[in-house]
């Protein structure tokens, strides 16, 4: 029997599993993203034991069942043995962090392949997504040319699936950057959404218009009418938005919406649908305030259709 939420609608549950070595920053990149950590907070984090698992409802009705797995040695090869099937059976994505800084990056490229090894018997169709982490602990001149290396040698030892490196830092936008691509896949029919997204940026003549979903505010979908030069805008946002907003609860204060305006544009951030908020940017000064909040509630419960209907 399909599994049901509380209002008795289906829920489409994707098992994920988060796994490196010790001390390469699983937890703590899990807890910025889905348990409102700041990065400043991420010494409070103590080592994951065995296998942490949590339900993560994303997007109305997918849940994410994410297994963080402790990275002690013990507990990995216990992963490939006692427990090789409870982990590594109907797995739909794979997200492998490595510690940039590891003295031992040969050893983690071990117990990677290991990794594969159990899905290419027990879920072959699974997503690989690796993270080479900690680059703020890098020189910015020697991050890019470290990041390449790292990746060759990660996708010479990838066989029988296809991988997608990230280079992150729970300092900056590159971890929302890696995550909101994950996610991304994980959604089923993205494309209906962003051909919505085009056609309500087309109907009220704005620059952009970006979807985030509602607790992580990861990138969700987005429609650009005008070319930008930045191409890491989305994740800026959101880090900087989500901060905002935890500020906010600190403060015994709801964050629902804001209004940046400036000489070159105005950006409306605002509630949507029940799991996301939308950001719409305009250039166009005529255009009023009022008339894109018009707008934006006007278009809520289509929205929540699509949304709901997406899984």
């Amino acid at each position: 029997m399909q599994p049901q939420n509380q209002d008795g609608e289906p829920e489409k549950i994707e098992k994920v599993l988060l796994m490196g070595r010790m001390s390469a920053g699983k937890t703590s990149m899990r807890s910025i993203i889905f348990a409102n950590y700041l990065a400043r907070d991420a010494y409070r984090i103590t080592f994951t034991h065995d296998v942490s698992r949590s339900r993560v409802r994303f997007l109305g009705n997918l849940v994410l069942s994410l297994w963080d797995c402790g990275g002690q040695d013990l507990f990995m090869v216990q992963y490939f043995q006692s427990q090789r099937e409870h982990i590594f059976k109907n797995v739909q994505v794979l997200i492998y962090v490595f510690d940039v800084t590891s003295k031992d990056f040969n050893g983690d490229l071990q117990y990677y392949e290991n990794c594969l090894e159990a899905l290419t018997e027990l879920s072959p169709k699974a997503k690989i997504f690796c993270l080479v982490h900690k680059m703020d602990l890098l020189a910015e001149s020697q991050r890019e040319k470290t990041f390449q290396e790292k990746r060759m040698k990660i996708v010479e030892k990838t066989k029988g699936f296809e991988v997608d490196c990230f280079k992150t830092s729970i300092w900056d936008e590159t971890l929302y950057k890696a995550w909101s691509q994950i996610v991304y896949f994980l959604l089923p029919n993205v494309k209906t959404l962003e051909k919505n997204l085009e056609q309500f940026c087309q109907t009220i003549n704005a620059d952009e218009v970006v979807l985030f979903e509602r607790s992580t505010f990861l990138v969700i979908s987005h429609h650009d009418a005008k070319g930008h030069e930045d191409m890491h805008r989305f994740e800026k946002i959101s880090n900087i938005i989500k901060q905002f907003k935890l500020s906010c609860i600190k403060t015994s204060f709801q964050f629902q919406s804001m209004v940046v305006r400036n000489q070159k544009f105005t950006a409306f951030i605002d509630e949507f649908t029940s799991s996301t908020y939308i950001m719409i940017i305009v250039s166009d000064p005529d255009i009023e305030q009022e008339a894109i909040a018009l707008n934006i509630k006007a278009t809520k419960d289509y929205f929540e259709g699509i949304v709901s209907n997406s899984f």
